[in-house]
């Protein structure tokens, strides 16, 4: 029986997985010790327990365990990476890389280091979604400290050339940071083959719990500071202050451990659930998909349906979790920024979905949503004159619209 609605929103957050639930649970209650009491055993414990879900984590992007600094999340490892290097490094240089469709976590990030004095440059992408060496070799200057590059975007699920850009930020001297929130889990990184010093990731992202997260930071070769953001007591290497979330992080290092194991063949699966369904809606006419077919991530598919209303399009589709931009701004009626910097209007911008597949989407579901989607695409168009005009052959761009 099909249970509705139907969670296809993947990218925002996942469902936790019952095996990394399984393993938090004793440290709720019998091992609840802080693993910063180095006194008696329920703080041994509870280091053990750390100790092993750091090296979970580690073998995740092939780090060593000491290169791992938990926080509370991917937005925390993002303000710790850039702004941790921008105070560390000032003296070097204060100008850094990135690109206007990263996640808002580095984008606000940077407009706050520009307050602080920092020259940060937006590079803009190709309507694929991802920027090219040239560009990122392009805009290195003198006093560049940092390049901060996303390793798949979380709205387009588009994956950056990130050991390319890694290798001309290591031939440059230049720090290489990626938010690798939506990649981790999903598919290979690695970050010595990928040439990456700084690389912030998220545990609710791959069947784990939320409020943990990790940064990972270069230890040789080269070897990589950041100033604290969070200051106390000195834990996590002197890079991040506080009390251990040891539940979270015991389910975190469970989550990679699996993902880690499952990956290949769920990315298989995954795609050709993905491939289904983005076949059969793209039958829909005027029905597009944003962002790179070539490189993307196996789960993610985005499509704009031209002559549709976008919240009417949200309306229309209730009984399937989807979104219409990412988790973090779709609050706002604003269309998709990221979709705008990839040149769409806001016409076309405002009527997309963003579906994200998971380790728990059946086929069932896909073939649900597939009708559920066709149906509501096909009733909102029947009641718009826009696409009335558009069918009899009207040039929609040639006509100039009264004011009131």
């Amino acid at each position: 029986m099909l249970k509705l609605p139907i969670y296809l929103d993947n990218n925002a957050t996942t469902p936790m997985d019952p095996r990394v639930l399984e393993a938090m649970i004793p440290y709720f209650t019998e091992h609840f010790g802080n693993a910063a009491s180095r006194n008696h055993s329920f703080g041994w414990e509870a280091e053990d327990a750390v100790d092993k879900a750091r090296k979970q984590v580690a073998d995740c992007i092939n780090a060593n365990e000491k290169e791992i600094i938990f926080t509370s999340g991917a937005t925390e490892s993002n303000n710790l990476a850039l702004k941790g290097v921008f105070e560390m490094y000032r003296e070097k240089g204060n100008h850094i890389i990135t690109v206007n469709i990263e996640h808002k976590a580095i984008l606000d990030t940077c407009r706050h280091l520009e307050k602080s004095g920092a020259e940060i440059t937006f590079l803009t992408p190709g309507p694929d979604g991802r920027v090219t060496t040239e560009q990122v070799e392009q805009a290195i200057k003198p006093n560049t400290i940092l390049i901060s590059v996303m390793y798949a975007n979380n709205e387009i699920g588009c994956i950056n050339p990130i050991r390319e850009i890694g290798a001309v930020a290591r031939k440059n001297g230049i720090l290489m940071h990626t938010d690798a929130t939506q990649a981790v889990g999903k598919i290979p990184v690695d970050v010595n083959i990928d040439n990456i010093d700084l690389l912030s990731f998220s545990a609710h992202k791959m069947y784990g719990p939320k409020g943990i997260g990790a940064l990972y930071v270069r230890r040789k070769n080269p070897r990589v500071k950041v100033t604290s953001q969070i200051d106390g007591g000195g834990h996590e290497r002197g890079m991040r202050s506080g009390t251990l979330n040891v539940t979270g992080i015991v389910g975190f290092g469970k989550a990679c451990e699996l993902a880690a194991s499952e990956m290949e063949a769920e990315s298989k699966r995954l795609a050709a659930l993905r491939d289904k369904l983005e076949s059969e809606l793209l039958k829909i006419e005027e029905s597009y998909v944003n962002g790179s077919i070539e490189f993307r991530l196996p789960h993610i598919t985005n499509i704009s349906f031209k002559f549709v209303e976008g919240e009417g399009l949200m309306m229309g589709v209730k009984d399937i979790a989807v979104s219409s931009g990412s988790a973090c701004t779709s609050a706002s009626l604003e269309p998709s920024y990221v979709l705008k910097n990839l040149g769409l209007d806001d016409e076309l911008a405002h009527s997309s979905l963003r579906f994200g597949l998971g380790r728990f989407t059946t086929e069932e579901q896909i073939d649900y949503a597939i009708d559920h989607v066709r149906t509501a695409v096909n009733k909102l168009r029947e009641m718009s004159p826009l696409w009335e005009m558009f069918k009899e052959g009207i040039d929609l761009k040639s006509i100039e619209w009264a004011a009131h």
